[in-house]
């Protein structure tokens, strides 16, 4: 039977380079030569064990792009050898969020690296009509970054962010960096909060103008002042952070709008009579939906600086020992991407 390498995940803790069984290829699906892979929050949480969806053992990963490497019969669009991207949320096509065009909540929703085997391998198959061609001039290292784009994205569009507004992003991780960069390309006004004064920093260096330490200052008066008073119309809570969730119902405005893609560590208590004293909209943010054409674009065009967000390069062997190093020291680190 035919081998190749993969990152397993044999238990919480237990990573390695191993040799696994080549995949088979389904009649709707791609086999796909890996060539660049991301590594996500999730993948740390699924090897420190505190991602509760994840279910051992598992090859990890769904930040992935790759080349066609076998393409389903009578396909007309793919080609072998054409440089592809990933959409990793496999759903059912059948529930009630999938029937009302909300396939990225989808009930039976399977993500790749989570509920099933991820991409980090030599090759991997995945649904035709979740891969998506892409220019072969945007270099790999790049083309990692459209998934964690998308989540931004769907972020701030879930929140109907629009010209002229500001939009406070509490957490500067990878997401809540690209979710700012986003709100720029909309014309937008991002304010950045973070304790890490070396995050605000790096904001700035993105084109934010208007960053915020709460540890340093008051951050409902600094957001007072930037807003002339009003607050910020949006949120985009970013961190999971349970302080953080907290200070969004004291961030937005009157009739503002809070979007929570960051996921709680715990459960948190709010002052639920300010939602309506204040008439917020109040939703969740998961995975993105019909987000990644245009990510593509904006990767592309550096319209959205991608490149800055990743800390570091590596090579598919070093995986295992960058996963252990960040799940240990994850401040060193925005995005890691490994290259094969």
């Amino acid at each position: 039977m035919k081998r190749m390498k993969a990152i397993y995940l044999q238990s919480p803790g237990d990573i390695k380079v191993e040799e696994v069984a080549y995949p088979q290829r389904g009649e709707n699906d791609v086999l796909i030569k890996t060539r660049s892979l991301g590594i996500c929050g999730s993948d740390i949480g699924a090897y420190m064990g505190t991602n509760p969806l994840v279910s051992y053992p598992r090859i990890i990963g769904h930040e992935a792009a790759g080349e066609v490497a076998a393409v389903p019969e009578g396909e007309t669009e793919l080609a072998v050898g054409d440089h592809v991207v990933i959409e990793p949320y496999v759903y059912c096509g059948k529930c009630y969020p999938c029937q009302n065009n909300r396939t990225n909540c989808c009930e039976n929703l399977t993500v790749r690296g989570v509920h099933i085997d991820g991409a980090m391998s030599e090759y991997f198959v995945h649904p035709r009509n979740l891969v998506h061609k892409v220019p072969k001039e945007i270099p790999w290292n790049l083309l990692a970054m459209v998934e964690p784009l998308t989540i931004s994205m769907h972020a701030v569009k879930r929140s109907r962010v629009k010209a002229g507004e500001h939009v406070a992003i509490t957490g500067s991780g990878p997401i809540g960096l690209l979710a700012a960069q986003y709100a720029l390309t909309l014309n937008a006004i991002p304010i950045v909060v973070d304790p890490v004064e070396e995050r605000l920093e790096f904001a700035k260096q993105l084109g934010v103008t208007y960053t915020v330490n709460p540890v340093k200052a008051d951050a409902v008066n600094e957001i007072k002042a930037i807003t002339n008073g009003r607050m910020a119309e949006v949120i985009i809570e970013a961190s999971g952070n349970a302080a953080a969730v907290r200070s969004t119902i004291d961030y937005v405005s009157y009739a503002g709008r809070i979007s929570l893609v960051g996921w709680p560590k715990s459960e948190i208590a709010l002052p639920t009579a300010l939602f309506t004293k204040k008439e917020l909209d109040i939703v969740g943010s998961r995975n993105s939906f019909h987000a990644f054409p245009e990510s593509v674009k904006l990767v592309g065009g550096h319209k959205v600086d991608v490149a800055a967000v990743i800390t570091k390069t590596i090579s598919f062997e070093e995986v295992p020992a960058l996963v252990s190093d960040i799940a240990a020291h994850p401040g060193n680190y925005l995005k890691v991407v490994a290259l094969l």
